[in-house]
């Protein structure tokens, strides 16, 4: 498995047809490729697309180039509506969701796009998100109570407790501000980074769960938390507009309220 290294050749590849006279012009795509199984170095392969055929996403450019170009490229894609978090990528410089980010948007002139950033590649545009995953894993993201279960209605919880999961429990996991984190890329192995702290906080904030002094016990520790230097990546790159940073703020605002 590649660790994410910026290529040194590239190759171009032309779709089939372009746009009619007053048309939209077709748009040029760089993209990241590497295949574990051919032996090679990564490469940036450069496709031009037929924007007039296409919708306006740039998912749809690369749906567009793998149906029509080139079928050998990989990416993950799912839900196409900014909800699953599959095709998080790096597009234009920045961490994104290739189904919301318009092709409109991008800079003038080459559009490139690479996987998330420091992440072992699986294949082309395909990070291997095991080890974060594991580390969502670890805060054990459920309901931990210890009352007994009403038998006759679901836990309830009031407006205004219900307001205080605002800007938290829309995180789709998608990983583009952990990715984006210079800590994470130093820490990753024990820093627990900006999406998993978010999600973390999301438990202990939430009022039917019982279990918040362990949840901040098991945060209690050098690096879990505490690599957080407010670089703020994560708030500008999350395309839910979401603030990883208040997040991790808030969990250290605890973490001094319980030793005084």
């Amino acid at each position: 498995m590649a660790e994410f290294t910026l290529p040194k050749s590239s190759k171009i590849q032309k779709g089939r047809h372009f746009a009619a006279a007053g048309a939209k012009a077709p748009r040029v795509f760089k993209v990241y490729r590497w295949n574990p199984d051919d032996g090679r170095n990564p490469t940036v392969d450069t496709y031009e697309v037929d924007l007039a055929s296409c919708g306006p996403m740039v998912l749809d450019a690369l749906i567009k180039i793998k149906n029509e170009i080139d079928p050998t490229l990989t990416f993950r894609r799912s839900c196409r509506e900014g909800i699953c978090g599959s095709c998080a990528m790096n597009i234009d410089g920045t961490n994104t969701l290739a189904c919301t980010k318009a092709i409109d948007d991008c800079r003038p002139g080459e559009v490139a796009i690479y996987p998330l950033p420091h992440m072992p590649v699986v294949k082309d545009l395909v990070p291997d998100l095991t080890h974060f995953y594991a580390q969502y894993a670890s805060i054990k993201p459920w309901l931990r109570t210890q009352s007994p279960t009403p038998s006759d209605r679901e836990r309830l919880q009031s407006p205004e407790d219900r307001k205080k999961l605002d800007g938290l429990y829309e995180c789709i996991l998608c990983a583009c501000c952990s990715t984006s984190c210079p800590s994470y890329w130093w820490n990753g192995d024990r820093y627990l980074g900006p999406a998993i702290l978010l999600q973390a906080y999301r438990w202990i904030v939430d009022s039917r769960d019982e279990d918040t002094g362990a949840r901040l016990d098991d945060l209690e520790d050098p690096f879990k938390l505490y690599r957080c230097h407010t670089i703020m990546n994560c708030a500008r790159t999350c395309p839910k507009g979401l603030n990883p940073a208040r997040a991790i703020g808030e969990i250290k605002k605890l973490m001094l309220a319980r030793r005084v």
